[in-house]
């Protein structure tokens, strides 16, 4: 679970969020939506612990992002664009990560990159991958590791129609295993199946608040 609790956030004298609290469940994807500049990013930077909020906090796991951990553990993120190594393929790319805690398992990999539908034999590195390959890449690195927690700055920016039904196919299967999954989209319908709860914000507050649970059992 996941608690914001009174979650302000101010840059020099621009006042970026103020006062959101939320309780987040696992086993549910809550959405984020507004306009850009709103502050959805800012929110899931302070959630995931890359930008100190300037009043409240933000609690996972009974710990206190920046204050008991440094940052959201156990969490698997895309916000803005996913950084890899551009002259390596998308497999060494995501050995690599792995290998850092000793857990690169190329069988577990292979699956994981056909599940987001990538070849996982391809050898052409990542700077020549289209848009729609690079996002797919980005959502593998996400989950390749069981993660808890699933924070998605538009997940399906540059899918092509048949990427967005793996990706939502996914998501919802990760739902079912019990991730807390953090959404942000510009598109509606992604919004509407695959949220749980929606959160509509303006100008840093949340105004509103769409619970569509009852309509996903």
């Amino acid at each position: 679970m996941i608690e914001i609790c009174n979650l302000s956030l101010q840059i020099k004298d621009k006042k970026i969020l103020s006062q959101i609290n939320l309780r987040l469940e696992d086993g549910k994807i809550y959405g984020l939506s507004g306009n850009n500049g709103c502050g959805k990013t800012m929110l899931m930077k302070c959630i995931c612990g890359f930008i100190r909020p300037t009043e409240g906090t933000v609690t996972a796991d009974h710990k206190v992002i920046g204050k008991d951990a440094d940052y959201l553990d156990n969490a698997g993120i895309i916000i803005e664009n996913p950084g890899f190594v551009p002259y390596y393929s998308g497999m060494k790319n995501l050995k690599l990560l792995m290998g850092i805690r000793g857990k690169a398992d190329v069988k577990y990999l292979e699956s994981v990159m056909r599940r987001c539908g990538l070849e996982p034999g391809l050898k052409l590195p990542v700077k020549k991958y289209s848009l729609g390959m690079r996002q797919r890449l980005g959502i593998a690195q996400a989950f390749m590791e069981d993660q808890k927690y699933l924070i998605l700055d538009e997940p399906m920016n540059g899918l092509d129609k048949f990427g967005v039904c793996d990706i939502r196919e996914l998501l919802l299967e990760l739902r079912g295993q019990g991730k807390l999954i953090i959404l942000a989209s510009h598109n509606k319908a992604d919004i509407d199946i695959l949220c749980d709860k929606v959160y509509e914000i303006d100008g840093g507050v949340i105004v509103n608040e769409i619970d569509n649970s009852a309509a996903k059992r």
